[in-house]
């Protein structure tokens, strides 16, 4: 390729990033790396790790409910501990743990105790998970009242528990359900979800709501919802990788990026790079 004058240029070809974030996703799950690629400057790149998750099936497929046992052995050794591992000997500046429902099961003290086990193997790369990334993300945009929308795959038990991890965390959670929509990640739709939203969780006047569940597809309706609903609207990756630029000292980078929510103009409590 050559310039106006003559001179031979190369193309762009990934090599010049501001920011790289490690993901680690389930094994057939492609939600968190498209969404955190759709959202990402040109200049950032997403590299996904992979852990075996035993409610899901080849090609995404999962049961209408998914049980707790596999949830909860998503985030035991070896294999997330080995995947994050692998992971951090890349060049990266940050790992984000790309579930959400382990944190649930795990309730705060425990997710505390996953990311002190797996600071060991990850040559001191910040790492944040979803919850801890919404709890910033509340936190950094003055919410107290919140909402959880969570995924239809999610039974009651699951969402209760979710709503207890952030009463844990000093939050007022005004509602919390699985949402009304398909228990198929290929079957919901931006439009069902907003309308879910709409009809079901606005009447609540939440100051926040965080539609949880990383292989929900949510981050293209952000935007749209906060105008018309005048509250903040959290999403699993959208929080995730908000969080996970600024922990790698990117907040620049974070706070470039429009139309995907108020969030992204907002910085976490103690500051960024």
């Amino acid at each position: 390729m050559r310039d106006g004058t003559g001179t031979s240029r190369a193309r762009q070809d990934g090599w010049q990033a501001r920011a790289r974030i490690g993901v680690v996703v389930p094994h057939a799950d492609v939600g968190p790396e498209s969404e955190l690629q759709a959202i990402a400057p040109e200049d950032v790149f997403v590299h996904g790790s992979r852990v075996h998750f035993g409610a899901m099936r080849a090609g995404g497929e999962m049961d209408p409910k998914i049980p707790h046992d596999p949830v909860r052995a998503f985030v035991e050794p070896p294999h997330i501990d080995d995947a994050v591992e692998l992971l951090a000997a890349a060049p990266l500046d940050a790992i984000a743990l790309g579930f959400t429902s382990s944190a649930y099961v795990l309730g705060a003290a425990g997710e505390k105790d996953l990311f002190a086990r797996l600071a060991r193997v990850t040559r001191g790369l910040p790492l944040t998970g979803t919850t801890t990334a919404a709890v910033a993300g509340f936190t950094a945009l003055g919410a107290r009242r919140i909402a959880l929308v969570n995924p239809p795959w999610f039974d009651d038990r699951l969402s209760g528990l979710g709503a207890g991890y952030f009463g844990e965390q000093g939050f007022d959670v005004v509602h919390h359900a699985p949402c009304g929509l398909p228990s198929n990640q290929k079957l919901i739709t931006p439009e069902a979800l907003s309308d879910w939203i709409r009809s079901t969780v606005a009447g609540y006047r939440p100051d926040a709501v965080l539609v949880a569940g990383n292989g929900i597809r949510a981050v293209g309706v952000i935007d749209a919802l906060e105008r018309e609903l005048d509250f903040a609207v959290l999403t699993a990756n959208q929080v995730l990788f908000w969080h996970a630029l600024h922990l790698a000292g990117a907040g620049t980078a974070a706070r470039g990026i429009t139309g995907y929510g108020r969030l992204f103009a907002a910085d976490p409590q103690g500051g960024t790079g």
